[in-house]
C-alpha cells in the first residue's frame, strides 16, 4: 500500500512522528516520507537520531507551520499520503491561549484540507483525540472542530478526490503528553511520593506502535468519512502508580480543570453509526453523501446506547500487567 508513495506527517517531530517514521520503513518502502514541522531544532535532533536506523535518503525535512497556507501547498506537491498530527495538545497552554490553538487546531486543520483537495492527495489520517468527545476543554472543543472538518471535507472531493479519516486515542503511554516521563523523572532522582489527581481515574492504554498501526488501517481500507477507534485495555492512575513505584506514597491532589475522570472514545449518541470489529471500532460518518456500500465488511452495529469508555470497558490491565506492559515500551 506504501510502497513507493510519498507521504507527509505534520508535526512530524513528535512522539507519533518518530515512530512512525521507524515502523514504515520496517513495513514498507516508501519512496519518500516528509517531515512536515515549525521546530528546526527538534528536525535537526531527529535527523541525528535516525541517520543510523533507517534510509534518510527518503527523509527529507520541510519547515512549515501548519497555519501557513501557501507552505502547505508547496509541502503537498507530489505527496500520496497525508497524515496530519500537528496540533497545540497542553490543555492548560490551549486555555490561557485560545486564539493561538483555534490558529493551529483549528486553521490548521481546514488549511490542510484546502491544500490536499488541491494538490490531490489520495488520502488524509487526521489524529484526533478522547477529548474531542463531549469536551470540556478548550483543546478538546478545536479538536472536535478539526474532526467534524476533516470528515465533512469528503464532500468536497467528489467520488475519486482525497479520502479524509480520522483516528482518535487518548495519551499514548510513554508520549510526551503522558504522565509516565514525569513518574520515571521522579522514581530516577530518588523520589518515594506520587502525585495522583483522583484514584477513581482511568485511562485507556495504547501503544505508540498501536498508534502507528490503527493508521497504516485506516490509510490502507478508509473510504471517507471513518472514526477509527482501538479495543485497548484500561487501567487506574493509581495502579500505574504502584507499578512503577510498589512502595510509593501517593498524593492525591483532586482533578485539574479541564480533565475528565475518565476517557470516552465512543458516545452513546454515536452508537447508532458505530460498528464494532476484531481489534477496533469505526463511526461511520452521517451525512447525505455517505452511502451504506461505504461501510466496511467483517463489523457489527453495536447496540442503540452503548458507550465506550475507559470506566466501562471489559479488558483491564491490573499492577502485574502494568508492569509487563512497561517493559515493552
Amino acid at each position: 500500500m506504501l510502497n513507493d508513495k510519498t507521504i507527509l506527517i505534520t508535526g512530524g517531530t513528535g512522539s507519533f512522528g518518530k515512530k512512525f517514521l521507524e515502523m514504515i520503513f520496517a513495513k514498507y518502502n516508501p519512496k519518500k516520507v516528509i517531515i512536515y514541522s515549525r521546530d528546526e531544532f527538534k528536525q535537526s535532533v531527529m535527523q541525528t537520531e535516525y541517520k543510523d536506523k533507517i534510509d534518510m535518503s527518503k527523509v527529507r525535512f520541510f519547515i512549515g507551520d501548519v497555519r501557513d497556507k501557501d507552505r502547505l501547498y508547496r509541502a503537498f506537491d507530489g505527496v500520496d499520503y497525508v497524515i496530519h498530527a500537528a496540533a497545540m495538545k497542553q490543555v492548560p497552554t490551549c486555555e490561557y491561549n485560545p486564539m493561538e490553538a483555534i490558529k493551529t487546531n483549528i486553521h490548521g486543520a481546514q488549511n490542510v484540507i484546502d491544500a490536499a483537495l488541491d494538490r490531490g492527495v489520495k488520502k488524509v489520517v487526521a489524529l484526533s483525540t478522547d477529548k474531542a468527545v463531549n469536551p470540556i476543554n478548550l483543546y478538546g472543543g478545536t479538536k472536535l472542530v478539526s474532526d467534524k472538518l476533516f470528515i465533512a471535507a469528503n464532500a468536497y472531493s467528489g467520488d475519486h478526490g482525497t479520502v479524509f479519516s480520522v483516528v482518535r486515542y487518548g495519551n499514548v503511554a510513554g508520549s510526551r503528553g503522558s504522565v509516565i516521563p514525569i513518574w520515571q523523572k521522579i522514581i530516577e532522582d530518588g523520589g518515594t511520593t506520587l502525585g495522583v489527581t483522583d484514584m477513581r481515574m482511568t485511562r485507556f492504554w495504547i501503544t505508540l506502535e498501536q498508534g502507528v498501526e490503527l493508521v497504516f488501517k485506516a490509510l490502507e481500507e478508509s473510504r471517507g468519512g471513518e472514526t477509527y477507534i482501538s479495543k485497548i485495555p484500561s487501567f487506574h492512575i493509581g495502579d500505574l502508580a504502584k507499578a512503577m513505584l510498589p512502595d510509593c506514597e501517593i498524593d492525591e491532589f483532586g482533578i485539574r480543570e479541564g480533565e475528565k475522570l475518565h476517557e470516552v472514545m465512543v458516545t452513546k449518541d454515536d452508537s447508532r453509526s458505530t460498528y464494532e470489529y476484531d481489534k477496533h471500532y469505526i463511526i461511520y460518518p452521517n451525512y447525505t453523501w455517505s452511502k451504506d456500500s461505504d461501510i466496511l465488511p467483517g463489523g457489527k452495529p453495536v447496540e442503540d446506547g452503548f458507550e465506550y469508555n475507559s470506566g466501562n470497558n471489559t479488558e483491564w490491565l491490573d499492577v502485574e500487567g502494568l508492569k509487563e506492559a512497561l517493559k515493552h515500551m
